[in-house]
């Protein structure tokens, strides 16, 4: 749970974030801007290779436009969250969780949808504990850093495979072990060890950072085994008003993603470089290199098995209106007309 002055701080945030994009919640949007906020980690390279290689200037050119993108980085799924609804963003990217909680909040008003999928790419409780080897064995002392308590979707996936393990009636039983803390920071604990946070429910590379850097570090639990296999866990969505009301840019932003997935796909070794460049990273290349080839990570936009957990999510009452299928959270369009 927030506290009122981090709420306070969060406010303050998106607001000065507002300012420093020049814009405000009221303001007009033209065609041919477009604001994005996106997160850490590997998960966020499709949009770090589109940023990099101008791939969705070159589309809108297509459309006639000469496209202005502005870049935001935040840590949570409620800060993007927060940042989408006050108009400081037009695109957010966080997970699966993040958007059916917020396609939720807005049914029927903002009308907030998925618009593609940044890949699958499973993502690793990590434990530098060795007593702990599955989630039955984390007791009060432990404490498990996710990038927000409750509506990531590293909490979401944890409180599904808490209810998978205890019922559906515990699905929370784990939360009050969890602490909202950015990825590297988590990774920084876990690898040095000694510091309360003794596990990180992450993505990559944080979590090959963790296992390769501190030899107690081991893995306890596999998003793909909770959810039954590959699936999209980090996901951008936009408003329905953005949307309508800027078809060209967001046909050249959906077109600009498709074009940084076949790029990384055909050129793994330059897109390792490219992210290493755009956010100034220190992991090792070869580590990330090796990441991005795992034959279990997928490059795609089409988003794929992130129904099970809406139906959960539902279930448990996360969220109030329960989607019939994957299209009810997803805007309809040819670039993800195959997914699940």
């Amino acid at each position: 749970m927030h506290s009122r002055s981090g709420k306070g701080a969060l406010r303050a945030f998106v607001a000065a974030l507002a300012v420093s994009l020049g814009i405000t919640s009221a303001s007009v949007h033209a065609e041919g801007t477009l604001r994005i906020a996106e997160q850490f980690g590997v998960v966020y390279l499709l949009l770090n290779v589109a940023r990099d290689q101008k791939f969705i200037e070159q589309e809108g050119k297509k459309e006639g436009l000469d496209i202005k993108v502005d870049w935001a980085k935040l840590s949570g799924g409620s800060s993007v969250n927060d940042a989408l609804l006050s108009g400081s963003v037009d695109i957010a990217a966080a997970g699966v969780g993040p958007l059916l909680t917020i396609w939720d909040r807005t049914h029927g008003r903002q009308n907030v949808k998925g618009v593609a999928s940044l890949g699958n790419f499973p993502y690793y409780l990590v434990s530098n504990d060795p007593r702990v080897k599955t989630i039955a064995d984390f007791t009060d002392k432990d404490r498990i850093a996710v990038p927000a308590v409750g509506v990531s979707v590293q909490s979401r996936i944890l409180q599904y495979a808490a209810a998978k393990q205890w019922g559906d009636k515990q699905f929370d039983r784990l939360d009050k072990l969890t602490q909202a803390v950015p990825h590297p920071d988590a990774t920084a604990a876990v690898i040095a060890g000694g510091t309360e946070i003794n596990a990180h429910f992450g993505n990559p590379p944080f979590q090959q950072q963790e296992l390769a850097g501190n030899p107690k570090a081991h893995i306890v639990l596999n998003s793909y085994d909770v959810l039954g296999g590959p699936s999209s866990a980090t996901v951008l969505y936009a408003t329905e008003k953005f949307r309508n009301e800027n078809p060209k840019t967001y046909r050249a932003f959906v077109a600009g993603l498709a074009d940084a997935a076949r790029y990384i796909t055909q050129h793994p070794e330059q897109a390792a470089d490219i992210y290493l460049r755009v956010n100034n990273a220190k992991i090792d290349r070869d580590l990330l290199i090796k990441v991005i080839k795992d034959p279990s990570v997928q490059f795609k936009v089409a988003p794929q098995n992130t129904f099970a957990l809406a139906q959960f999510m539902h279930r448990v009452g996360a969220i109030r209106n329960e989607p019939k299928s994957w299209q009810d959270y997803f805007f309809s369009d040819p670039a993800t007309k195959d997914g699940s």
